[in-house]
């Protein structure tokens, strides 16, 4: 004969229920929130590693960009330096002196001077564009990491709780329209053994 379920052992079975579903929703909302977490660890490594890179390459073309204007100055100090000297030989071969020749030397200064200064004027407009570009590089990183790196959701216990117990009190409610719960004394009646002798009628074989 199977046993009857009470209700006191269906309210149990509720509670557990609830209980359980509680556990499994609090545990999957922390699995998810770590695995966020690493998911924007990740990502912020990747793009500390692109910004240095691009201001690795900022610094690198700035060197360059160096390293060529000095060279150029060097060409351009070594020409007017080369003329005044052939100027200066030619004018004392053909008997040329004074005024005419002190022009002539300073025409050559003057064109190296505005020369040196044309590449130190563009290497001014160079380093005023290269700190523009490396604020915007940080402010566009500087975003990408706020992007990155926005709240993670922690878990709701409240809110698991509460649908635990609504989950416990909907499994109670099936139970008890199923027909479980029911007490002994409702399950059924008790058997009334059943005297033959007081049986009147024909019998049967």
């Amino acid at each position: 004969m199977c046993d009857v379920i009470t209700p006191t052992v269906l309210a149990i079975a509720s509670l557990t229920t609830g209980v359980a579903s509680a556990g499994l929703s609090i545990h999957g909302q922390r699995q998810q929130a770590k695995t966020q977490e690493k998911m924007q660890k990740n990502a912020s490594i990747q793009e500390q590693q692109r910004h240095l890179q691009e201001m690795t390459a900022m610094r690198m073309k700035e060197r360059q960009e160096g390293i060529a204007n000095a060279q150029q100055r060097q060409q351009i100090t070594k020409k007017a330096r080369e003329a005044r000297a052939t100027a200066r030989v030619s004018a004392g071969e053909a008997g040329v002196a004074g005024l005419s020749v002190d022009a002539l030397m300073n025409s050559f200064t003057q064109n190296e001077a505005n020369a040196l200064f044309s590449i130190t004027q563009q290497e001014q407009f160079n380093a005023q564009n290269r700190a523009l570009g490396i604020t915007d590089a940080q402010m566009r990183s500087s975003g990408n990491l706020l992007s990155i790196n926005k709240p993670i959701s922690q878990p709701n216990y409240l809110g698991a709780v509460l649908d635990g117990a609504q989950t416990g009190m909907s499994t109670y409610s099936f139970g008890k329209d199923a027909g479980f719960g029911a007490s002994k004394a409702a399950s059924g009646t008790k058997n009334i053994p059943i005297d033959n002798s007081l049986y009147k009628g024909p019998k049967f074989n």
